[in-house]
This record gives C-alpha cells, structure tokens and sequence, in this order.
C-alpha cells in the first residue's frame, strides 16, 4: 500500500536533504503529521541543524533557536482546561500523548493535562528531532527545575548555560552532587545567589566557563583546582596575600586553560602587601610570562577588581 505522504517515498539519503531546507517550526510541525513521519524525521537527526533551546520556567515556554539566532520557534504550555473549541485546535501525538496543538503567528501552543510531565515531554520529543544544547535557570522556587536539570544530566545533553540561584533550589545537596559530576557539558555556569548556611558546593568537574556572583564561600583551594578558561569572582574574600599565589601558580603552569580572570572583593586593595614582589599600584598594567615563556598575562586594577587577561606569548 502506497504512502498517503509522497514524500515519504524519496530515498532516505534525498529525505534529509529536504528536511535541512525546513526552518525549525516547518519541521517540528511536520514531525506532527503522522507516526511515520516523525520517524523518518528522527532518524535524519544525525543530519539535523544545531539548536539551542531556552528554558523558561516561570512562564511555561520553549523558545527553540538556531545557532545564528535567525530562524526560531516558541512554544507555549498551558493547561487542557484552557484549551476551547476553538476549530484552529487540532489533536497531535507527542511523547505517547495527544495534545490539543494551536498554531498562531506567535508559535505554537500545546494543552495539557499535567502541565509539568508535558513540560518534560516537550523537551524529550525535541532531542529526538534535533541536536540540542540547553540555557536555563531556576528563576523562582520550582520543582520542575529540578525535575528538568536532573534528567537532562541522566540524558548527558549539553548546556550552552546554566544559572543556579542557590536560595531557590529544592534539594541542593543531592541536585548539585549530579550537577558537579557532570559540569564538563556545561558551557557557562553562573551561580547567581547565595548557598544555604549549611551547604558549600563541592566541584568534581569544571565548565568552560564560571561566574559566581556572591563567592564568599569560594575558597583560593577551590579556585586553584579549577579549569575554565573564564573565571568571574564576585564579592569575593580573598586578599592580596591569595593574588601572589594565585599569579605565582600561574607562571608554574596551573590554570592551564585560563584566558581571563576577575575577582572582585573590597580586600582587593593597596594595603602594602607584595604581589610577585611588587606592591599593588605597580602591578597595574604589567604584563607577566609563565616560566616556560608559552603565555603572557595583562593585569589591571580597578577599584578593588582586579583582571587578568591571557594569550599565547608571541
């Protein structure tokens, strides 16, 4: 019996090259006509365009982009009981699911009965149809967040970045145990709040790159181990005396990947301590080697900031 979908008839090979000429939400809507279809789609994923996909908890919404930003589709989630009679409201199959679907010039809206599980279902369904990197924060206090966070680590997805507040995150221990085994998927981390009393996250794994916005609690040990090749410290604790090292363990071949560092702290300051023998005034606009000659590093002061750039030695 011949497909009801000619195009189903084309050579595999000549499929995906049709689906590549689709634009994001020509292809996510097409993936929705028919089981096989969506199959033929996610087999051709290897095929499949780069996206990111942007999480956004607080309202329910996807926004799946590519990796120019000029092609994007939003998609909205909302409850069933929201869902009319509207005849522009039609029934498609999602994740095992049927899911009224309305499709405006905003996006594309999907009702559901459990609005968290079709949350997740949403993001299951577009890793099967394209090759994802994810952007997402805990904006305000919600167990999806850790529900979404906790999967997409078991899937091993990437993050183009990451924004944990601290304060808002329900099971910090054992949500960040699995965070910090994993950080290598993650592009940029920023930890945006302060951690509870009794918590100090412990790092197994680095980043690319890493902001903390309050890093009191982060300490010159942990900031010696680390690997990024971006580091920002905000409303730091440490002090001159810790700078010395820091700069010293560089020239010795620590922070191999480092390409700039900042730290800000009010004990950052010219209060006579050395820093590689110089005192703090002079070390502004220096330029400093590894001992090996391979890199060099631009210092700058700023009030109470100090900034550490580095590239290849000429």
């Amino acid at each position: 019996m011949s497909s009801p979908f000619p195009l189903l008839r084309l050579p595999r090979l000549v499929l995906s090259d049709v689906f590549k000429l689709l634009n994001i939400e020509e292809k996510f809507k097409l993936s929705l006509c028919s089981k096989k279809i969506s199959t033929q789609i996610i087999n051709a994923r290897l095929y499949s365009e780069n996206v990111t996909i942007d999480l956004n908890m607080l309202y329910q919404r996807i926004e799946v982009s590519s990796e120019n930003n000029k092609d994007t589709l939003n998609i909205f989630n909302y409850y069933d009981c929201e869902a009319s009679n509207n005849p522009d409201i039609h029934q498609y199959r999602i994740e095992e699911r049927t899911v009224p679907v309305f499709s405006a010039g905003l996006g594309i809206t999907l009702y559901w009965k459990n609005l968290g599980e079709g949350f997740l279902s949403v993001i299951r369904y577009l890793l099967k149809i394209f090759r994802c990197k994810f952007s997402i924060s805990n904006d305000y206090n919600s167990d999806l967040y850790g529900k979404a966070i906790s999967e997409l680590f078991d899937l091993q997805v990437e993050f183009k970045k990451l924004v944990i507040c601290f304060n808002l995150l329900k099971n910090q221990h054992l949500l960040w145990n699995k965070m910090s085994r994993n950080l290598g998927l993650v592009e940029d981390l920023n930890l945006s709040s302060i951690p509870g009393p009794l918590f100090r996250p412990v790092f197994t794994s680095w980043p690319q790159k890493i902001s903390i916005t309050s890093s009191y609690w982060f300490t010159l040990e942990s900031l010696l181990t680390c690997t990024c090749n971006t580091i920002t410290l905000g409303w730091s604790l440490l002090e001159n005396k810790d700078l010395d090292k820091i700069l010293k363990n560089w020239k010795t071949g620590g922070f191999p990947n480092l390409k700039c560092l900042k730290i800000h702290g009010e004990s950052i300051t010219n209060n006579g301590t050395m820093i590689l023998g110089m005192n703090f005034r002079e070390l502004d606009g220096k330029v400093i080697q590894t001992d090996d000659g391979s890199k060099k590093a631009t210092i700058k002061l700023y009030l109470y900031n100090i900034k550490m750039s580095v590239t290849p030695s000429e």
